[in-house]
């Protein structure tokens, strides 16, 4: 047998006699727009869009004001978020908690607010991560957030009930400052969205104190005050037309790109370090989208991409490149194919009187200015009123104070409080609220000191009421009350301009190579003639092309060239080190000199001691092409000239054996290029000067350890050593000798110049001939160059000044260094002609 289950009906209920049904056919269409068009006011006017008023959306208008209601100061402490997040939810926006955390979270991002509005601590998210959950943070209003809330209490707003009619809440925020430009807006309603960028606060408040003090100022006069938008991030702006339409019509766009740099990262690689992402960009975006176009081969040169952000020092993204390849095409490939450029659509869309209206610059301003100038009238009226009402109330207690007595009577006398009132009314002729001041007050306030306050205090309420009813009286005192404000506002909250605004920088179009180049620079270097630089201070660097050097009229020290080597961008030069090693040098790998027109600053290369691997107490001797014979010498007298027979598979490799280790030890001094028809010239400490046919010099392999050069005493060395040619006319000889333990004031060098022509050359390993006497207390040279002239003195301020042909005694001493630099003159200045010309094959040293 079946049982029924339990609770369910046996029957259908009895209908009642006289229950007649009423079939109602509605259409379905009607009934769809019907309730799509309430849906969709709904959401424009309670969700999506902004007020133009104060630039807030619903539930950021109610977020704000609760924090404020309870009492979440910027001197007060932090509370939870979540507590703040139940308040508005449970008072005000009966919606998701989540939608307010959100809502909040925004709000407290500086990435994302030009002035945020909530002060935030803990984890509120960055440009890649989302924030912790509302009960892991905590909040209170920004200083900013004040002059939004201010004068809430004054009646400067309409209060409109909230969603069950318990609680008010205010219509719109007082807003002392233009939120909606300063922080813009983002927001997607149905049929229609809002983005509207962030703008510098100071420059709106000008741009609106002008149109405060100017109401037919044209948009012409505000862009004076409001060039385009401030970003948070900063970056740069291209193009500014989009922002100028966008200031008229409401309409527009604008690109945004990274600041970008072009550094050198190490010693041998150049990298673009970026310091600032378009607006809403993210570093781990940029490093995806980078590391997907790569792989793509949409971009080529980039050998890693590291992030170096921290807290000290902010965002840092350094983007390695590989060797060979155009900085400024790699960036411009970055910037179509990554997020370092991104477009910014301007829609200024918002509501106003409740209707969503797209407006330019000047409607926005205009309903802002509009909206402070109603809240400053009626927080004006309302404070009158206040003022009217105590003045009221303190001419009632003087009347009193006149007569205490009789007042003190009267108010014993009566049974109740009513006949009190009404006797007190009818013999001072006072209004009820006077009357019922006065017997509200208590006996202390009623002493002869009390009354001088209460004279004191009549006199301000009176002044302050002209006051005031002078700003209600005039537009054009009320004009100057918002101006004054809007300053105050500005100076207490403005900050400088971070984003950078530029007319145009259109890259050029990029080519593979240099054959198909056209006006646009080139993805790979061409293999372009160029110098490679070695300076006295040790510095490396190249030229981007064979342009020989120009004199520059003032120079840094690391401007004096020790040695030089013609190449070419993609070739290859060695590196020979004072233990008599070579090193391979790729060119590409040398940092080129940026701009370099002529006169180049050496300063930009990079130490050598940073580019090689250099043993400790080995230095940098000198550059010398692969393909051509060249000599070395060392401090023992040895030459040597090596065939260019170096292995290829190796990149550094002895080219001189040297006799001894460690201090005693040989090292080579000098290196250069030697033909046959060159000479190779030694000078040595004591003042000996030996040149000699490179060609009695038989080249020699790699592991060979050279030949006798030049004939040295016990205690001489050699200081010098170096190809050159004698039969050039502007081959000179530059020796400086050093006085050891010279008295204060006296000279501590003398410096002589001979052209080499005048000494005679003598054989292989022989001591060779005077090249310059020395003179009492001078102990020998401590300086000594011979080689293709003029010959140039570099001073310690880098003051350069050419030295003479000849200079020096007839008795073949030198003459006071300081007496040869007056001799010389001013620094030799850069429209002066240059005589140098240096030469693949006869590279001039200074």
């Amino acid at each position: 047998m079946a049982r029924r289950r339990s609770g369910s009906r046996s029957a259908r209920e009895e209908l009642p006699a006289d229950f007649r049904e009423n079939v109602v056919d509605v259409d379905v269409t009607s009934e769809m727009e019907t309730s799509f068009l309430e849906y969709s006011y709904s959401v424009i006017y309670s969700r999506a869009l902004p007020d133009a008023r104060d630039g807030l959306k619903p539930v950021q208008r109610r977020i704000l004001y609760m924090m404020d209601d309870m009492g979440l100061r910027p001197d007060r402490g932090h509370v939870k978020s979540a507590r703040v997040v139940g308040e508005v939810m449970g008072k005000l926006h009966p919606h998701s908690d989540s939608a307010i955390y959100d809502a909040m979270v925004r709000l407290a991002q500086p990435f994302a607010m030009r002035a945020p509005l909530v002060d935030g601590h803990g984890n509120f998210g960055s440009l890649d991560d989302g924030p912790a959950a509302s009960r892991y943070t905590e909040a209170r209003l920004a200083p900013a957030a004040l002059a939004l809330t201010a004068d809430l209490g004054e009646d400067v707003v309409d209060f409109v009930p909230n969603y069950d009619n318990q609680f008010t809440q205010p219509a719109v925020l007082p807003s002392a400052f233009p939120n909606l430009l300063v922080n813009g807006a983002s927001g997607i309603a149905v049929g229609m969205a809002t983005n509207m960028a962030p703008h510098n606060l100071r420059e709106v408040v000008a741009g609106a104190r002008h149109l405060v003090s100017h109401p037919e100022a044209t948009l012409k006069e505000i862009m004076k005050f409001i060039p385009g938008p401030d970003l948070p991030t900063g970056g740069r702006i291209v193009g500014l037309g989009g922002i100028r339409d966008a200031y008229e019509t409401g309409r527009g766009s604008f690109k945004t790109r990274a600041t970008v740099s072009i550094e050198q990262v190490t010693a041998r690689k150049q990298g673009i370090v970026v310091t600032d992402l378009p607006y809403m960009v993210g570093p781990e975006k940029v490093i995806e989208k980078i590391k997907t176009a790569v792989q793509a081969k949409k971009v080529s040169g980039i050998s890693d991409v590291v992030d170096l952000t921290d807290r000290a020092n902010g965002l840092r993204l350094v983007i390695e490149l590989k060797n060979g390849f155009n900085p400024q095409a790699v960036l411009a490939q970055l910037y179509k194919h990554t997020p370092l450029e991104e477009s910014f659509g301007i829609n200024n869309v918002a509501l106003v009187d409740g209707q969503p209206r797209t407006m330019g610059l000047m409607e926005l301003l205009r309903v802002y200015v509009d909206h402070r100038l109603t809240v400053v009238r009626r927080r004006t009226e309302f404070r009158l009123g206040k003022r009217r009402d105590r003045l009221h109330l303190v001419e009632g207690l003087l009347i009193a104070i006149l007569d205490i007595d009789e007042v003190i009577q009267i108010i014993r006398s009566s049974e109740q409080t009513a006949e009190a009132r009404e006797r007190l009314m009818q013999i001072f002729d006072l209004t009820q609220a006077q009357a019922d001041h006065i017997l509200e007050l208590r006996l202390r306030q009623l002493t002869k000191f009390s009354r001088i306050e209460l004279e004191a205090e009549r006199d301000e309420l009176q002044r302050e009421i002209a006051e005031l009813e002078e700003i209600l009286g005039s537009d054009a005192r009320l004009r100057e009350v918002v101006s004054d404000e809007l300053s105050a506002v500005a100076e207490q909250h403005g900050d400088d301009r971070r984003t950078k605004l530029l007319a145009s920088e259109d890259l050029p179009e990029v080519t593979a190579t240099a054959s198909t180049a056209k006006a646009g620079p080139t993805l790979e270097i061409a293999d372009d003639p160029c110098w490679v630089f070695l300076s006295t201070s040790g510095q490396l660097a190249r030229s981007t092309d064979r342009t020989p050097l120009a004199e520059p009229g003032r120079r840094l020290k690391h401007d004096a060239l020790r040695s030089q080597v013609a190449t070419s961008a993609r070739g290859e030069i060695g590196a020979v080190t004072s233990a008599g090693r070579m090193i391979r040098v790729p060119v590409l790998d040398v940092p080129a000199l940026t701009g370099y027109d002529g006169a180049p600053k050496l300063a930009e290369g990079v130490a050598a001691k940073d580019f090689l691997s250099l043993e400790r107490g080995e230095t940098l001797v000198g550059l010398a092409p692969l393909n051509a014979v060249i000599a070395l010498g060392t401090r023992q007298g040895v030459v040597k000239r090596l065939n260019p027979d170096y292995p290829l598979n190796r990149d550094e490799w002895e080219v001189i054996t040297l006799k001894g280790q460690g201090k005693n030890g040989d090292e080579v001094i000098g290196v250069g290029e030697s033909p046959d028809d060159s000479e190779l010239v030694f000078i040595t400490r004591e003042a000996k000067l030996l040149h000699f046919p490179a060609s009695s010099v038989r080249p020699q392999g790699r592991t060979a350890g050279g030949v006798a050069g030049v004939k040295l005493t016990e205690d001489d060395r050699a200081i010098f050593f170096g190809p050159a040619f004698p039969q050039d006319p502007q081959a000179v000889v530059v020796t400086v000798a050093r006085t050891e333990d010279a008295l204060p004031g006296m000279p501590e060098h003398s410096v002589k110049i001979t052209p080499l022509a005048e000494y005679p050359g003598k054989g292989r390993a022989t001591g060779g001939v005077r090249c310059q006497r020395l003179l009492r207390g001078e102990s020998g040279l401590a300086l000594a160059w011979a080689g293709h002239g003029p010959a140039k003195a570099v001073s310690a301020t880098g003051v350069a000044r050419p030295l003479p042909a000849e200079f020096g005694r007839r008795d073949g001493s030198g003459i006071p260094l300081e007496q040869a630099m007056d001799a010389i003159g001013p620094a030799w200045s850069p429209s002066a002609p240059s005589s140098e010309q240096p030469s693949p094959e006869r590279p001039s040293s200074e």
